[in-house]
């Protein structure tokens, strides 16, 4: 793919669109780690020069991704959770908004990979102008979360709908990490079979822990 010189408003979105499809593309096909701003310049047809005019940087393309992946995903766990009725126990609701999450995220294993990088990787190479940005559409996204766990869980009031959401997300990203260790760890768990009480399988292991999250987080006299 080339492109000519963009020159008008929407010349130059077409190409950030561009460029962030790309990105998501190599997504598909390696993690946050692997993706580099030359291969994406390259797959795209432009300088890498010509890429920076768009993005601060490659963190600022993936950061953007992430919150397309992450608005994307709150309606993914809104519609999983439409059906729940309110007339189940506390209990048999926490467990469906808890499938529901587990269930949705393990399907959307680029903004698995995302997340457990932000913080660390993603936010440490962008202006505070994107910061900016990326912040304001996480808050929306955020809102609409609260909207959707205390709808199912109205017992947690949405202060503590919040608080679940915040810490599920940090849970997710730590939890995916380590359950998509690279080939070297792998080849480790392969070659002394003592070693498999320290591997993590994602659902399971999210399951535990939102449960465990979610239980705290009730009202004491709201719980199993």
């Amino acid at each position: 793919m080339s492109f000519q010189r963009a020159r008008s408003a929407e010349q130059r979105a077409e190409r950030r669109r561009a460029i962030l499809a790309t990105a998501a593309t190599m997504l598909t096909e390696m993690p946050v780690a692997d993706v580099s701003l030359n291969e994406l310049s390259r797959r795209v047809g432009l300088a890498k020069s010509n890429v920076l005019k768009y993005f601060d940087s490659r963190e600022a393309v993936l950061l953007e991704l992430s919150g397309s992946e992450l608005t994307a995903w709150v309606q993914d766990l809104a519609a999983a959770l439409a059906g729940v009725s309110p007339a189940l126990s506390s209990a048999e609701r926490g467990e469906r908004l808890i499938a529901a999450v587990v269930d949705t995220l393990g399907k959307r294993p680029v903004l698995c990979d995302l997340i457990s990088s932000q913080a660390a990787v993603l936010e440490r190479n962008i202006t505070a102008e994107t910061a900016l940005d990326f912040k304001r559409s996480a808050a929306v996204a955020y809102q609409q979360m609260i909207d959707v766990v205390a709808g199912v869980l109205p017992e947690l009031g949405r202060e503590g709908a919040g608080r679940f959401i915040a810490i599920a997300s940090l849970l997710a990203g730590a939890i995916w990490t380590h359950s998509h260790p690279v080939p070297a760890v792998l080849a480790a768990y392969e070659a002394d079979p003592a070693l498999d009480a320290l591997r993590m399988n994602f659902a399971p292991s999210l399951t535990d822990g939102l449960e465990t999250l979610l239980y705290g987080a009730m009202p004491r006299d709201q719980g199993r």
